[in-house]
């Protein structure tokens, strides 16, 4: 896999991307960026979660001109919270160069779009309101360099092909032209053949991405309590060897401070580190010299060691496929493994997709309590304890057995040889920076659905009163009902 840094980019969109926590580009981006960069059209063929908006929004931000105070980027969209969710994303990774995204879309106060439109050189729009200011004459698109037509078959079964058509037509001969469709109809090819440049096709297949041997879970929990939650999981499954997979090069550093102050052997690695360095962390944990392995998945790819017992995703990955390389760390060589991710609120629609994609249910599992830790930490001990039960050098120490037991209760001794034996952990608080959450483009309903209101009846004519470009809240089945079944929170 290419790394963003490969790609020659400029130093502020990098650093956008590293703090976006994006270091490792996904397929769609490693094929569409270099031909973006280039001037060349592009028809990107790739499903949702597949890091369509960096693709395009990143060379679109490489190529604005701040001396220019009007619209040079177009993208346009199907719906309402798409708009928004990609504006939001091209405004993070156009953060440090200064360029400034807009989402204008229908229901929302003309004026003061028109008013926002002079302060901005990227513009992601709904169809319909787009064309509203083109009529208007409010947008001016004369030093438009680049459209992207984005979910360009949602657009198509939503009536908006006509629109898409009006609106190209309105745009500069010599702009580039990026569309991005999860099927290609003939609608939207005639679209490539008449309106587009001679473009460049990239096609990324949905691979079966299945995972053997693993059993996967994940909580539901704000992003303030997942350290605490992490070190009672370390102390309840108590793993032989476990990676934890951060998003940012920062969080891996802060991640494995933190495990260390709490008590455990955990180490980080990223791409800042040295070869040599790095070399160094991977020789100790594989000789089990520290327990946990703090990596960004950069840093992680490749790595092959049987032992690892558990992953745990502290911050979702921004695909599926990064999802299935984290997990696929553990369950090798016929070993069981298991996987639990971390999931806020925000970001259980990409937990949704990755569960579609994967083809496997992800289970949800309860939080677990500090007394489930502390039982997880005894629980280590007492494995301890019993172990040495089979010692043969037990003679030696029959005698002293024999007095102590004259002089004591059985159970206070056990009780006492337990307590030595169990690891106190420290309980120093642990203050981690925040990341942005994961958000799904397209995660939404659509116009396919039954009932949905379409811009244009059967006779053609444009159906105002039902048509809007109003919120559609997408609302996945979820993963209700999931609470762990069948295993204790002091489960391996």
């Amino acid at each position: 896999m290419t790394t963003f840094n490969s790609l020659g980019l400029s130093n502020p969109v990098l650093k956008a991307l590293n703090n976006m926590g994006f270091e490792e580009t996904t397929p769609i981006q490693e094929q569409t960026i270099p031909l973006g960069l280039q001037g060349k059209d592009v028809i990107g063929q790739a499903q949702t979660g597949t890091g369509k908006t960096a693709a395009f929004g990143i060379p679109m931000i490489e190529k604005i001109n701040k001396d220019i105070k009007s619209v040079q980027g177009l993208v346009i969209a199907p719906t309402r919270e798409l708009a928004i969710q990609v504006a939001e994303e091209v405004n993070r990774l156009g953060k440090y160069k200064g360029v400034r995204t807009l989402p204008i879309y229908g229901g929302s106060n003309m004026e003061r779009q028109i008013r926002a439109l002079r302060d901005n050189q990227i513009v992601v729009a709904t169809p319909g309101r787009l064309l509203d200011h083109i009529r208007r004459k409010t947008i001016k698109l004369e030093n438009v360099h680049t459209a992207v037509l984005d979910e360009a078959d949602e657009m198509l079964n939503m009536g908006f092909i006509d629109d898409i058509r009006d609106i190209l037509k309105s745009l500069p001969e010599h702009r580039q032209t990026l569309l991005f469709s999860a099927t290609m109809p003939k609608e939207i090819r005639n679209i490539a053949t008449t309106l587009m440049k001679k473009p460049e096709e990239v096609k990324v297949k949905s691979k079966e991405m299945t995972v053997e041997n693993i059993d996967q879970y994940y909580l539901e929990i704000p992003e303030k309590h997942k350290f605490d939650t992490l070190t009672r999981l370390l102390d309840i499954h108590a793993p032989a060897l476990a990676i934890v997979f951060g998003r940012t090069k920062r969080r891996v550093d802060e991640v494995s401070d933190g495990l260390q102050a709490r008590g455990f052997r955990a180490e980080g690695i990223h791409g800042d580190l040295t070869q040599g360095k790095r070399m160094s962390v991977l020789n100790k944990f594989k000789k089990g010299r520290i327990e946990i392995l703090v990596a960004t998945d950069v840093a992680a790819r490749g790595l092959d060691i049987s032992e690892v017992s558990h992953v745990y995703n502290f911050d979702i990955p921004q695909d599926p496929e990064s999802y299935v390389h984290r997990i696929g760390r553990t369950g090798r060589a016929g070993r069981k493994g298991e996987s639990v991710s971390f999931v806020t609120s925000r970001e259980k629609a990409q937990l949704n997709l990755i569960e579609k994609l994967t083809k496997k249910k992800v289970e949800r599992m309860n939080v677990p309590s500090s007394d489930e830790a502390r039982r997880g930490q005894q629980q280590v001990a007492v494995e301890k304890l019993t172990g040495a039960v089979g010692n043969k050098d037990l003679d030696k120490y029959r005698q002293s057995a024999s007095e102590l037991l004259e002089q004591h209760d059985a159970s206070d001794l056990v009780a006492a040889a337990l307590k030595m034996l169990t690891k106190e952990r420290s309980e120093v608080p642990v203050r981690l920076s925040s990341v942005q959450p994961i958000s799904v483009k397209g995660a939404r309903g659509g116009g396919k659905g039954k009932g949905g209101n379409k811009p244009y009846r059967k006779d053609g004519k444009r159906n105002f009163k039902k048509h809007s470009n109003k919120s559609r809240n997408f609302k996945g089945k979820g993963n209700r009902g999931f609470q762990n079944k069948g295993r204790n929170s002091n489960a391996k």
